[in-house]
């Protein structure tokens, strides 16, 4: 083992970090005693960082490649070359990819990354897999766009090639709604719309198979969260359904990774000739947002984030599977009641209603909503449910979303509380 700089001859990992809660254990993942563990954190995730950190730089975004590489070469300083960089959120894993080829780090690098972020790229490598994919290109301009509706129809949704969150997605139902359009920012891609219910696959790929997951089907979708309306999620009980999905997420994977990954697949599935039949909306090589991480290891007694922070380093899979007489899971957000930030003046738990959730996270009158970048985890309620059944996991959802009441004011981003 070389110094690490100060003295010492423990391995340093840089740990990226934007979470408020404890999405993901880091005091479980790896040693802080053994190990120089320094974080480079919003200010807004500094309460999910282990007080048994080495150090830890403040950054405003840590997606912003020029400020993490800042701060982690300032902690290379203090303690080392980093022998290992973890970034476990989406929008920040081309970040970490980026510092490992520069600090020469085990895990994924940005080559493997990029399909998994660019949305032109993983419909095209599912679409020459002979996968079902909706019709798509790039759309570099407006009359692109027109002439893709005059070839395969209307509706058309439009979005960023690397969005997350639904963010900067648009419903296009005609030629008329076109010209709203701006194209200042991340290049989009025009598909065409798909119609049918949405599902979201989350688990383990091995390289070839699938080794852990789930399906779930989105009540809502993430694109009606947006504009107000609350989204749900319940697991697929129904054999033939998961048999579908099952099959095609191995093929989608193999196209995209020949490597082990935790995964977050997003499918549309419709009946054909009475039969269920699964097309691609998108995938992303890092454990689903929302609630997923706390359901995996509260229902079903497995943590992808321990996972995917494991493969992160190139070190093996964590021991254990999920239980195998296993209950269902589903959650449910609420969107925020005013634009971010706001304090909250009005909440209603739910916790201990019959049906209701088994957990919760709303903050208490006088809290204050931030404006921050982990956008499902700072909504207006968040709720997690298990049950029998999809059915029963179901009720209870339907039930929290109709009791549920929140309100808030807005705040100013002066205000000391609202960062």
């Amino acid at each position: 083992m070389t110094d690490q700089g100060d003295g010492s001859t423990k391995p340093h990992i840089v740990v990226v970090n934007r979470w408020r809660e404890s999405y993901a254990r880091y005091a479980e993942y790896v040693d802080h005693a053994t190990h120089h563990v320094t974080y480079v954190s919003t200010e807004v995730g500094l309460p999910s960082v282990p007080e048994t950190a080495a150090d830890v730089v403040l950054v405003d975004r840590t997606d912003d490649l020029d400020s993490v590489r800042a701060a982690a070469r300032l902690l290379a300083a203090r303690f080392g070359p980093p022998r290992g960089i973890v970034a476990l959120k989406e929008d920040d894993l081309l970040v970490a990819a980026a510092l490992r080829e520069e600090w020469d780090c085990p895990g994924p690098r940005t080559a493997f990354l990029e399909p998994f972020r660019d949305k032109y790229l993983m419909a095209t490598a599912v679409a020459e897999a002979g996968l079902d994919v909706p019709d798509f290109a790039l759309a570099p301009d407006r009359r692109t766009i027109v002439e893709f509706g005059r070839e395969h129809g209307w509706p058309l949704v439009v979005k960023p090639t690397r969005g997350s969150c639904s963010e900067g997605v648009v419903r296009l139902d005609g030629p008329e709604d076109v010209p709203r359009l701006e194209f200042t920012g991340e290049p989009l891609l025009v598909q065409r719309f798909q119609a049918g219910r949405i599902y979201h696959v989350d688990g383990v790929f091995t390289g070839t198979d699938l080794l852990h997951w789930t399906a779930s089907r989105y009540v809502n979708t993430c694109l009606g969260f947006r504009t107000g309306s609350f989204l749900g999620s319940v697991e697929e009980d129904d054999p033939t359904v998961l048999a579908a999905i099952g099959a095609y997420a191995v093929r989608c994977l193999r196209a995209l990774a020949g490597q082990a990954t935790v995964f977050h697949l997003e499918v549309f599935v419709d009946t054909v000739a009475g039969r269920p039949h699964v097309s691609f909306l998108e995938v992303g090589a890092r454990v689903g947002g929302a609630e997923i991480a706390f359901v995996w290891r509260e229902v079903h007694d497995y943590d992808l984030m321990h996972t995917a922070f494991r493969l992160q380093l190139d070190r093996p899979l964590p021991a254990g599977a999920p239980k195998q007489d296993r209950e269902f899971g589903g959650y449910l957000l609420i969107p925020a009641p005013a634009a971010r930030p706001c304090r909250i003046t009005e909440v209603t738990p739910m916790s201990g209603r019959t049906p209701g959730p088994y957990a919760e996270a709303l903050l208490d009158v006088g809290e204050v909503l931030p404006l921050a970048d982990a956008y499902y985890e700072h909504v207006g309620g968040r709720f997690r449910f298990r049950g029998r059944g999809s059915g029963e996991v179901e009720t209870a959802l339907a039930a929290t979303a109709t009791a549920f009441r929140v309100a808030a004011e807005p705040v100013t981003v002066a205000d000391p509380v609202a960062a």
